[in-house]
């Protein structure tokens, strides 16, 4: 079964959401959903998050599933507003305990927050299998960007979080807390194993002025064109390449509000004795 994907493009982080599902009227999955979020003014927005659910009552679809391929440090998730708006469980890979444990400490968000996974209804062990409606899923877990990533292969769709980017920008950090190349390198040929004509949908794109941005590329075309992993290219010549870029990088502009909001899967902090939400910055520590 060939399942359907809608992909909405949020265009000042670059992010894709896909609603995934078999047909109108059934079962669907939202995968990586965006909150807006204006970083000058504190301001949180649903405009982008607002599209997707008017396309799923369309389409009249019920979401069984939010999925997370991972704790995103470039947009905000709009899981929680999603939930509240739709229904359904919210997932990601059962390693986002490690992530938690790293940016707790961090941020120093206390001992009553929970480190353990427990604001998602999930946790995915890799190689479990489930389904949205009729269309059968499998959880690949492919750590290495962050050691909590997973991919989830439905039926001839690949969706890779930042694992994998078009082949002509090539592949995702690893300079965040848990991240490594070697892994990484590990887990994208996991993931270019697979049938050469699997759809892979991103969940970003940075295009060259040549080209718009696009959600979608093959396991064949990576395997063919990727700049740093295409067929040929060793583990040890990816490292070298990944760790040399990773050192030019910046942080990503979002990753202070985005991984406070993204630990809790969505969800905002807890508002304080006025009533008001807030955001730490870690002074000379990142």
């Amino acid at each position: 079964m060939r399942p359907i994907v809608e992909s909405f493009l949020e265009p000042v982080t670059g992010t894709f959401t896909h609603v995934v599902y078999a047909a109108p009227g059934g079962l669907a999955a939202i995968i990586d959903p965006v909150l807006d979020y204006d970083p000058k003014a504190g301001r949180t927005t649903t405009t982008s998050a607002d599209r997707v659910i008017a396309f799923v009552r369309a389409q009249a679809l019920t979401v069984e599933w939010l999925l997370e391929t991972h704790v995103h440090a470039d947009h905000l998730s709009a899981a929680h507003y999603l939930r509240a708006c739709l229904g359904g469980s919210l997932a990601i890979g059962e390693n986002v305990s490690l992530v938690q444990a790293a940016f707790s400490k961090v941020f120093n968000l206390g001992p009553n927050f929970s480190t353990n996974g427990a604001q998602f209804q999930r946790l995915f062990k890799d190689d479990e299998h489930f389904a949205i409606g009729p269309l059968d899923c499998r959880v690949l877990a492919v750590p290495g960007h962050t050691p909590a990533c997973v991919a989830y292969w439905i039926e001839d769709a690949l969706f890779v979080g930042d694992t994998l980017f078009m082949p002509d920008i090539g592949t995702a950090r690893c300079d965040f807390p848990g991240g490594d190349a070697a892994t990484l390198y590990r887990s994208i040929r996991r993931l270019l194993d697979l049938p050469a004509a699997t759809r892979i949908f991103l969940c970003h794109d940075y295009p060259p002025s040549a080209r718009e941005a696009t959600a979608l590329t093959t396991v064949a075309a990576q395997r063919e064109a990727n700049i740093h992993v295409h067929d040929g290219v060793s583990q040890d010549a990816f490292v070298q390449l990944r760790e040399a870029r990773d050192l030019t990088l910046a942080l990503p502009v979002l990753l202070i509000p985005a991984i406070q909001i993204n630990l809790r899967a969505g969800d905002l902090p807890p508002a304080e004795s006025n009533g008001t939400r807030y955001l730490k910055i870690p002074l000379n520590t990142l």
